[in-house]
């Protein structure tokens, strides 16, 4: 998103052509596959893992900072290369997210009208709103050497990540929508017609 939201912005003429329907399916296709392939060596990691004391969770979901607490093994080997991925992934996808969001910032900081500034300020504020909000949480969460510390911390951020986040996708992103409020109001006055008859 910070990407197509740093060519709207800066190259607007040249938006439709940069941001075609190949390039949108390349940068989701490399998502995909970084995404599972940073995931192979932390499950089988967990999966070598002995349990020999309680098998209660302090955590509402099975967060891998809990079953390493909850092992029986030396988790510090494991958990440093965890931190580590931690890091190259979070901070390494967070790098192109603050350049362009720098880039998006300078651009807009430049358009002379401030109906302009607004209205780009408008479009990228909801993104960078959700950015912060997913990223803060998910560097708390994930970027620390002891993946088993406070507990009742992780629960909190996790809720971030897992509910707040998610229930704030439709009003950040398909509420702001000019299309999606004009179909939403088209189907209200719909059901109202169909009430009243």
């Amino acid at each position: 998103m910070a990407v197509d939201r740093y060519v709207a912005v800066c190259n607007p003429l040249r938006y439709n052509i940069i941001m075609n329907s190949r390039t949108c399916f390349w940068m989701v296709i490399v998502s995909w596959v970084f995404g599972f392939f940073f995931q192979i060596w932390p499950v089988y990691a967990t999966f070598q893992l002995t349990f020999c004391e309680s098998n209660l969770l302090d955590h509402f979901y099975c967060d891998r900072g809990q079953l390493l607490k909850l092992s029986c093994d030396d988790t510090l080997f494991t958990e440093f290369i965890l931190f580590l991925m931690a890091v190259f992934i979070i901070i390494g996808s967070m790098i192109p997210t603050i350049i362009s969001y720098t880039y998006i910032i300078s651009t807009i900081l430049k358009i002379p009208s401030a109906s302009g500034r607004r209205k780009a300020f408008s479009t990228c504020a909801s993104h960078f709103t959700y950015v912060v909000i997913g990223y803060g949480s998910c560097l708390f969460l994930y970027v620390k050497p002891k993946q088993t510390q406070a507990a009742e911390y992780n629960r909190v951020a996790s809720l971030l990540v897992l509910v707040v986040t998610p229930f704030l996708n439709p009003f950040i992103f398909t509420l702001r929508n000019d299309k999606f409020i004009q179909a939403f109001q088209h189907g209200i006055k719909r059901c109202c017609r169909l009430l009243k008859d």
